[in-house]
This record gives structure tokens, C-alpha cells and sequence, in this order.
């Protein structure tokens, strides 16, 4: 389902604060570079989020990164980058930043999604018993936490 929380809808023109459609789908804009580091795509992605704000919608924005690592606290700043600390104290990297600076909004850990997060995650959730002794395996449990988590 892709009710929810609104990632992108149209503001009402007459009345900025209220949303004409409680219904509309949540939209995503996908800006992917695989590994490569500096080639623009957190700047590519600010930008968009600024002409989408311009243009009535609501934006928000969330980094995924493939590492391990759950934030970016612990990782070498000479391999990673300095990392940017969000209000609520989550760790994340300086695209982060350049987000709330940007589109004007406030980011939580929780737009930072990483693949350590993902799998401790499901692996909380195996623990705790959640999946009911099935075999926990990347396809659906972890896409699922995947989908659910840009979700909520």
C-alpha cells in the first residue's frame, strides 16, 4: 500500500496548509549512483527536493546507503566523509545536511537507511519471534523491512 505518511503531494493553492488529496499516492524520485562517490547526486537530489517544494509539493528526503554499518558514528571519516549529526542525534553523512539546509526540513535517523539497519531490523525481529520460526532470507523479509521502512 503507498497510504501513509505523503512523501510528495499537491498543497492546496487556496489554502497552503491543507492537502487536496489524503488519498493521492506516495511519489518517490529515485537519484542512484551506485558507488561512486562525488559525482553530485546529494546536491541532484537537494535540488530536486527544492523545485518539487516550489511547485506545491511536500518533500521529504531519505539517504540509503549499502553499508553495513547502521550510521555513519563509527565509520573513518578519511574513508566516509565527516558525518553530520541530525537533531535527534542520528549520524549520518553530510548529504543529510545539505537536505535540511536545501529543502528546509528537519531529518531524523530515520532518513538515513542503511543496510546495517535493515538487517539488525530483521534480525530483532527473528529474534523476538516475529516471523514465527520461518526462515528469515533477504527475499521478502528483508525487502519488506526495505519497503516498510520508506513507508511509515
Amino acid at each position: 500500500s503507498t497510504e501513509g505518511a505523503p512523501l510528495m503531494r499537491r498543497l492546496s493553492s487556496a489554502n497552503p496548509t491543507r492537502i487536496e488529496s489524503d488519498k493521492a499516492p506516495m511519489k518517490y524520485v529515485v537519484v542512484s549512483g551506485g558507488v561512486v562517490s562525488g559525482l553530485g547526486k546529494g546536491i541532484t537530489a537537494s535540488s530536486l527536493g527544492v523545485l518539487l517544494r516550489q511547485s506545491g509539493y511536500r518533500v521529504t528526503s531519505v539517504k540509503i546507503d549499502p553499508y553495513l554499518n547502521v550510521d555513519a558514528g563509527t565509520m573513518s571519516p578519511f574513508e566516509h566523509g565527516e558525518v553530520f549529526v541530525l537533531d535527534d542525534g542520528g549520524e549520518g553523512d553530510l548529504d543529510l545536511g545539505n537536505y535540511e539546509r536545501f529543502v528546509g526540513v528537519t531529518l531524523t535517523r530515520d532518513h538515513n537507511l542503511t543496510t546495517g539497519k535493515i538487517y539488525k531490523a530483521c534480525i530483532d525481529k527473528e529474534r523476538r519471534g516475529d516471523y514465527l520460526g520461518k526462515t528469515v532470507q533477504v527475499v521478502p523479509h528483508v525487502t519488506d523491512a526495505i519497503m516498510e521502512w520508506l513507508q511509515r
